[in-house]
């Protein structure tokens, strides 16, 4: 399959269906066009997340990183470190507040595993919206979340349960899964009926989302061995029009 039909196989369901859940060697032939590089140091960050000090439900099971990029017809550059806002429309437990989240690093920020995922995503985004809608930058959120799963304390990907982010496209895509079991993500139309439901399992693995069209969530990770560390890694970037 050449690189334009592997590109339509993920343009063509997202824009018929409002979703599509990406494989890996489908994502995997799409970043490395883009300069994929390093995948192992930069999973590896993921060992360096800081607590999420701002869950509503008192839990501490969940790491994250945060950074805001621009990305446009000139490339994709960094913003300054700026906190993450949803309002309680969208967020019912977590937002509402301005959260300031530890920064991704100097050096992932510009690992060229995240800008090739994100030169991905922008070329898909982007051939998926109206051409009179496209605009000329798009703001882009990037989360590394790490969710912990220990015994009788499932992890919970979305605590908030099932939802929206408010912006125009979300991308998850999983780093790694330790030890966890279940952690399936559903898809949902406006009226809240099922469309789908998957399970991302290898590294690569995506869903893509067009956020004014479903909602999503995923259900809670429970450890498979109890004494040994379990957790789901994933990448959150979002994109919404500047």
């Amino acid at each position: 399959m050449t690189l334009a039909e592997e590109f339509a196989t993920l343009t063509g369901p997202l824009i018929a269906h409002g979703f599509v859940h990406a494989e890996a060697p489908d994502m995997r032939l799409l970043l490395h066009a883009r300069g994929l590089a390093d995948w192992d140091g930069f999973a590896a960050s993921w060992n360096d997340l800081g607590v999420d000090t701002y869950m509503a439900d008192g839990g501490r099971y969940r790491r994250r990183r945060y950074a805001a990029f621009s990305a446009g017809g000139d490339g994709i550059r960094r913003k300054a470190h700026q906190p993450h806002y949803q309002s309680r429309d969208y967020n019912l437990l977590n937002g509402g507040i301005a959260r300031w989240f530890e920064p991704i690093t100097p050096s992932i920020g510009a690992h060229p595993a995240l800008l090739a995922i994100l030169a991905a995503s922008q070329g898909i985004f982007t051939a998926c919206t109206p051409a009179d809608a496209r605009p000329r930058n798009w703001h882009v959120e990037v989360h590394q979340f790490r969710i912990e799963a220990r015994s009788g304390q499932p992890g919970q990907p979305t605590p908030e349960g099932l939802h929206r982010d408010g912006v125009d496209w979300v991308l998850v895509m999983l780093v790694r899964r330790q030890n966890v079991t279940s952690g399936e993500t559903s898809i949902h139309d406006l009226q809240r009926r099922h469309l789908g439901s998957f399970t991302l399992a290898e590294p690569l693995e995506s869903a893509l989302v067009d956020d004014d069209r479903v909602y999503h969530g995923v259900t809670p990770v429970t450890p498979i061995d109890a004494s040994q560390p379990a957790y789901r890694d994933v990448l959150v970037a979002t994109f919404r029009r500047e």
